[in-house]
This record gives structure tokens, sequence and C-alpha cells, in this order.
């Protein structure tokens, strides 16, 4: 009898949460692959995050190792990567343990940004050269939308006062966020969010420019195009490299890869 397939996604992102929806559908329609496994594991970064469709694991796994041990153990039939596009330690720990295991590992990467005309964009390869920039162009009030376990690179600089937004207050979290941004406003909030919204945000909060990673898709895009009606600067980090291996930017494309797959299996 044929094993009942499991499919693991790495998630977190918008395109994760989706194709977890589109998949549960799976389970209920006339298809020859049969009732399927979806598990949907997520770092735990969040204190409460979105239940996707499908079983939810949350937390690390434990390196390499970890991972390779859940792996067998699940009995997995093909891993998604759609993590972050700066989820860089999951990528290469996901990579290594699929090839051990002998499971096939797609990654589910949106295109990052572009630049536009009225674009006034600062690349950068590291938080280190984001705050030369910031200094450069005589930042004193920028937007940071960059996530809570980047926000120490930026901490004890007291020439700018941050306006911070989080998911979770990270005052309430981190024990040293005071300390460290004295000056800081925080904004909760999850996104996506419209670009009106982002372009009130930044004129109430008297941004002076905008400090992201290059995300890519549309669910953080809102932020580039309002700094752009404003005139406002963009450091942007760039994105990491990740391993090499099948990649696919689009849901559909996600979609047919899994079926091919299952269908070998």
């Amino acid at each position: 009898m044929k094993q009942r397939p499991h499919l693991l996604i790495l998630g977190g992102t918008s395109e994760a949460y989706r194709l977890a929806q589109s998949l549960a559908q799976w389970r209920t329609e006339s298809i020859p692959l049969g009732p399927m496994r979806l598990t949907t594991s997520l770092a735990g970064r969040t204190t409460q995050p979105r239940q996707p469709a499908g079983n939810l694991r949350q937390g690390g796994f434990g390196g390499i190792a970890g991972m390779l041990a859940y792996l067998l153990a699940e009995q997995v039939s093909a891993v998604i990567d759609a993590t972050h596009p700066f989820a860089q330690t999951i990528g290469h720990h996901a990579a290594a343990a699929c090839a051990q295991a002998g499971v096939p590992l797609l990654r589910l990467d949106r295109p990052p940004w572009h630049p536009i005309t009225g674009d006034r964009w600062f690349p950068v390869a590291t938080w280190t050269e984001a705050l030369e920039t910031i200094s450069d162009l005589a930042l004193r009030r920028p937007f940071l939308a960059i996530g809570r376990n980047e926000l120490a690179a930026f901490a004890n600089q007291p020439q700018a006062r941050f306006v911070i937004r989080a998911v979770d207050d990270p005052g309430q979290t981190e024990a040293s966020f005071q300390q460290a941004f004295p000056q800081a406003t925080v904004i909760l909030g999850r996104g996506p969010f419209a670009l009106a919204e982002e372009q009130a945000l930044l004129t109430q909060q008297r941004c002076d420019g905008v400090i992201c990673k290059n995300a890519g898709g549309t669910a953080g895009a809102a932020k580039l195009a309002a700094a752009r009606a404003l005139g406002l600067p963009v450091i942007l980090l760039t994105r990491p490299s990740r391993p090499a291996g099948a990649m696919v930017e689009t849901l559909a494309e996600a979609e047919r890869w899994i079926r091919d797959v299952l269908v070998r299996t």
C-alpha cells in the first residue's frame, strides 16, 4: 500500500500561508494523490502567529541533525522552503538535511524588488553599511522596518530617533530595549499595509528615510511606494546567498512541482 504523502512547508511568509491553504484543498478533492499530511513549520519568533491550513509545528529543529531526524521520523515526502528571503540559516540547513535524507526540496522564492523612476535607493550588503549610510545622509528619524531580530545592529545610535515597526512590542520582550533605543517610537502592526497607511505613517511620524530588507513580493512593497511618493531615501539590505537547487517564484509553479514529486514517490 502506498504511503500517505507528508509535505513539510518551512513557512512564515504570506506565500507559505497561501500555499498551505491551497494544498489543504487537495485532501478533499478527487485527485490521484489521495489524502496528504500537511505540516507548516514556523520558527516561533512571534508570540501569536497566524494558524496555517493543516498542521502547525513551532520552534527550531536543532540544526541539520535535528531536521534530518525530523524528516526521517515523520516520513516527509518533500519539503518546500517558503521562508523569508533573509532566513539564510534555515535554508542551508534544509538543503543539507534533505540531501542526506534523500527528500526532494524546492525553494519558493519571491522575486526581489527593483527600483523604478522616482526611487532613491541606497543598497547595502550589511547593517554596518546601513549605519554608515544613515550618517552620510544625515538621517535623524528613519523608519526601521527590519524585524525584531535585527534591531541589535541599530542599538545605541543617539544621532537617530528611530521609528520602529514590529509585530510584538520589543520593549516588552527584550529587557535591554529601552536602554538601547531610549528615543525610539514603536509602532505595532502586522502587514500587509496599504499605500495610504504607509504614507500616512511616514508623514505623521516625520520620518526622513526608510530602512528595510529587499524582501520582494507585494506584502511589503507599499512602504517603498510611500517613500517614493514622499521623496524619501530608502536604505535597502541586499539578499544573502541561498543554496543551489530547485527554485520557483510562483505558487502555481510550486504546486506543479509538488504534484510531479508526489506522483513519483
